[in-house]
């Protein structure tokens, strides 16, 4: 199996990003607005933009970095312990 380009990850990371930071700014307008806090659509897309930033590159580094460890990999190590396979959805 090949691994992903550079790009299908980075594309990846910007669409989920764009459902997670949409929820952020759902939860975040709520709570706002349920504290009768000033400024509720500022204060929510504030939290939802350094949400959007931060998560964005920490998920595009976790993709990455699962790149590195070979297929296979978690299942072996699991049967070298005697332990259960463990099927991650390969």
């Amino acid at each position: 199996m090949e691994k992903e380009s550079k790009l299908r990850s980075i594309l990846k990371a910007i669409t989920w990003r764009m459902i997670a930071t949409g929820t952020t700014f759902i939860l975040a307008f709520f709570v706002f607005s349920g504290t009768g806090c000033d400024d509720v659509l500022q204060k929510s897309s504030i939290v939802a933009g350094l949400e959007l930033v931060i998560k964005l590159a920490i998920y595009y580094l976790h993709e990455r970095a699962w790149q590195m460890v070979p297929r296979g990999t978690v299942r072996h190590v699991f049967d070298k312990h005697g332990k259960e396979e463990v099927d991650l959805g390969k």
